[in-house]
């Protein structure tokens, strides 16, 4: 196969290969370490990406934090 076909395959298929890449790492992590370990990487994981979400929008952190943290502790 050239590189131009693998390439249209990758386009055509893309987020059925990251799906399907999360499953085999998930699996691999669940049998390695546990569930439980395996849950709290996940969590960790999702809130680095909302942050670096809002980060990329160009959200300011300490607004992002005034409303996730109770009381407006940093106003």
């Amino acid at each position: 196969m050239d590189k131009e076909k693998i390439i249209c395959i990758f386009h055509k298929h893309f987020w059925k290969i990251i799906g399907i890449s999360i499953g085999f790492l998930s699996s691999i992590l669940i049998l390695s370490i546990g569930l439980i370990k395996t849950i709290f990487i996940s969590i960790f994981i999702y809130i680095g990406y909302f942050i670096g979400s809002k980060l990329d929008n160009k959200e300011n952190l300490i607004e992002i934090l005034d409303k996730i943290l109770p009381l407006g502790k940093y106003k």
